[in-house]
């Protein structure tokens, strides 16, 4: 779908209409309630006014997308460490460090100007405003892979893939002590924290708020006082791998807001001026959303963590 194009279909399931619409288009929900607010939804051919209003299977909808408007974020000449790029997306190696796109205390020197100036102009509009082409997110200090959609097709078909969970996304960690079993599968629901706004947690499994989420965990090394894990994503929230591994008491070496480093590994930590969460993403596979070619990328160790695992080998 384009920027501009009319998006037609039918309810597919009895629910509130944003809610609703979302699982029949590639629209997220609150993309949705504020197209609403703008006027471009019609619902069995009526004006929509409430994105919470109830809504009949098999109703017939219409939205229209207007074109994205001109991004606020201006291209800087940003050096990128570029994995892979073709007419429809590209694939970057991003340093802890950046942000990904423009933010409240983030205006400028992310991944979007980066990518405004090394792509001039061949961004996806779908993303919105503040950041064009971006289909997914790793935190500002976590390393490593992701990949940026260039056309709206590509968009489109990227954001199939992760909303179905058919993309392959595979992290190294370094954590606190040894996780028991050396392998399992951390599945909670993952939602914004009732203490602390900036964080996530994992939530009640019967509660209503909050997403399904899913990691799956393997000690790759032990080390001193903690230990290289692999961890496979099946789904991909926000903060995902630091609060999974903070909930079952291993938090992630250097994370800041979601666990306390061991007293005896700070002095490591200070000496190497080690101050992120030991988080990379390592590999990234998905399906070409144009050619269909199955693609997967990887990605070194960047040298701090390489450094961390030296100085805490057993």
């Amino acid at each position: 779908m384009a920027e501009g194009e009319v998006i037609t279909g039918t309810i597919q399931t009895a629910d509130r209409l944003d809610k609703a619409l979302a699982e029949v288009t590639d629209l997220s929900r609150a993309r949705i309630q504020a197209l609403i607010a703008e006027g471009m939804v019609e619902i069995g051919g009526q004006l929509a006014i409430s994105a919470k209003a109830k809504v009949a299977a098999g109703t017939s909808f219409a939205i229209r997308v207007p074109p994205a408007a001109e991004a606020e974020a201006q291209p800087q000449d940003i050096p990128l460490k570029v994995v892979h790029e073709d007419e429809h997306l590209i694939v970057i190696d991003k340093p802890a460090g950046m942000v990904v796109h423009p933010a409240a205390g983030n205006p400028d020197g992310t991944l979007v100007n980066a990518l405004l100036h090394h792509c001039r102009g061949q961004l996806s509009g779908i993303g919105g405003v503040a950041r064009p082409g971006i289909v997914h997110r790793i935190d500002k200090d976590t390393s490593g892979l992701l990949v940026v959609a260039k056309t709206d097709k590509a968009h489109e078909g990227l954001a199939r893939q992760f909303k179905d969970h058919s993309i392959e996304r595979r992290y190294l960690a370094v954590c606190s002590g040894y996780p028991t079993p050396l392998e399992g599968t951390i599945a909670t629901r993952i939602g914004r924290s009732d203490s602390n706004r900036k964080k996530m947690a994992v939530l009640d499994k019967n509660s209503s708020r909050g997403k399904h989420a899913v990691t799956h965990y393997k000690v790759l090394e032990r080390l001193r006082g903690a230990a290289l894990i692999e961890c496979r994503l099946e789904t991909g929230r926000t903060h995902q791998v630091r609060v999974h591994c903070a909930s079952i008491g291993h938090p992630l070496l250097g994370d800041p807001l979601y666990g306390r480093t061991p007293s005896d590994l700070r002095p490591v930590l200070k000496e190497l001026g080690f101050e992120r969460q030991a988080l990379h993403a390592a590999s990234l596979g998905f399906e070409h959303p144009v050619s269909g070619k199955w693609l997967e990328f990887r990605s070194e160790l960047p040298a701090d963590m390489q450094e961390l695992i030296g100085q805490t080998a057993r």
